[in-house]
């Protein structure tokens, strides 16, 4: 095997028996993954190592560095990114000539680029819940302080989210951190998304994939509306005077409605005025940790329900590693619950959703019987009790579970 050089937090071994002197446009079919891929400027591969998915990028070394880091510092925030796992460098094929490096990233399951979206003609609404999902992930980047320099439906991931998407950055090599964006620099990278969805959009049309009320300068111009709206609502400062409970509760009401959590309200009082101002987070902490973990996808409420259940059961069973934990809580506690159910009630419901009302079943007896009743007859009273009378969660969302 030809020596390269691998930068990364944690190196996979796995890294080392992939073929680094061979081109990536070049690789075998038997080390790659069929997945849907999006347009880039680089050569990219999937590959899977001991089960897990990884993005493989060609690109320049000084590009690959400065993305790697910067991934891994909006890992550090918490952003809505890919997750970046290493640099493979000095590179050569067997002749000695040089290749260029790669970059490595985690690929974000259940992940589709958005050709793979518009593989067939998209609804207007369907658009529309497209756009906000982008709009809302580049008010995200901004109030973190991230000037993307490259926003685009090309260098954005969409997973879907029950009737609606959810957006991450895919790219980030025109990228930059800083503790506080300007104005300018806002208005700089609203300008490039809206050149740049206006061409990606122009494409789409010319291969027959938008809708025909669907105008492409529209769709452009509606992300920087949508954005401009959203982050009015949840970077401006309002003046208040009596009832000042109830608007507080509205305002916050409205941020939740557009996917974004309060952590705090600031108040000041000028000019006999009271002024308020909410701190945001991102909405979806607890499922993205979920879905790190366990690779489980669950709504918000679901993988909050569900994590508080792993770090009871880590506590419970004295577990220091966090990983160690969640891959015994999903093999000796999730997965038995489910594999419980019947194959004639799978349909009820779907995993992540049991799961949580099973353990809401069981609180409820443990109440009731004034001592813990145990997981194993609480899925037993709940398949018996609550379950069977349930019509199927499929028939009604029109989505198959399995």
């Amino acid at each position: 095997m030809t020596p390269v050089r691998i930068t990364s937090a944690l190196v996979d071994p796995a890294l080392l028996d992939l073929p680094w002197s061979t081109p990536l446009e070049d690789w075998p079919a038997d080390h790659l993954v069929a997945l849907p891929q999006g347009i880039s400027r680089h050569v990219v591969r999937f590959v899977r190592m001991d089960g897990v998915v990884y993005a493989v990028k060609e690109t320049r070394e000084r590009i690959a560095e400065r993305e790697y880091d910067l991934l891994r510092a909006l890992e550090r925030l918490g952003a809505p990114a890919v997750e970046a796992v290493a640099i493979v460098a000095d590179r050569v094929t067997e002749d000695g000539e040089p290749l260029e490096p790669v970059l490595v990233t985690r690929h974000l399951q259940f992940s589709l680029p958005y050709r793979a979206v518009f593989s067939h003609t998209l609804r207007p609404e369907t658009m529309n819940r497209l756009l906000d999902a982008l709009a809302a992930l580049l008010v995200r980047m901004h109030l973190m302080g991230f000037f993307w320099g490259d926003c685009s439906l090309s260098n954005t991931l969409f997973r879907r989210d029950a009737g609606a998407f959810a957006a991450y950055l895919v790219d980030a090599e025109t990228g930059a951190l800083h503790l506080r964006l300007s104005n300018g620099q806002r208005d700089e990278d609203l300008e490039i998304a809206r050149t740049n969805i206006f061409g990606e959009s122009l494409d789409l049309q010319a291969a027959g994939y938008l809708h025909e009320a669907i105008d492409p300068e529209q769709v452009s111009d509606e992300v920087v509306r949508r954005y401009e709206k959203l982050w009015h609502e949840v970077t401006y400062e309002e003046k208040v005077d009596a009832d000042t409970r109830r608007q507080i509760d509205r305002r916050i009401r409205r941020l939740n409605e557009m996917g974004f959590d309060v952590e705090e309200v600031t108040m000041s009082v000028i000019d006999n005025q009271v002024r308020v101002r909410p701190k945001v987070v991102d909405a979806g902490h607890h499922s993205r940790r979920l879905l790190r973990l366990t690779g489980l996808d669950a709504e918000e409420n679901q993988a909050r329900a569900l994590l508080n259940d792993l770090d009871a059961y880590r506590v419970e069973s004295d577990l220091a590693d966090e990983t160690e934990a969640a891959h015994r809580w999903l093999t000796e506690v999730f997965e038995p619950v489910i594999r419980a159910v019947p194959a004639q009630l799978r349909r009820k419901l779907e995993p992540p959703e049991l799961f949580v009302q099973v353990i809401e079943h069981r609180f409820r007896l443990s109440e009731q019987a004034g001592r813990d009743v145990g997981l194993a007859p609480a899925v037993q009273s709940f398949l018996n009790d609550v379950l069977v009378h349930r019509p199927d969660e499929q028939a009604i969302l029109g989505y198959d579970p399995e």
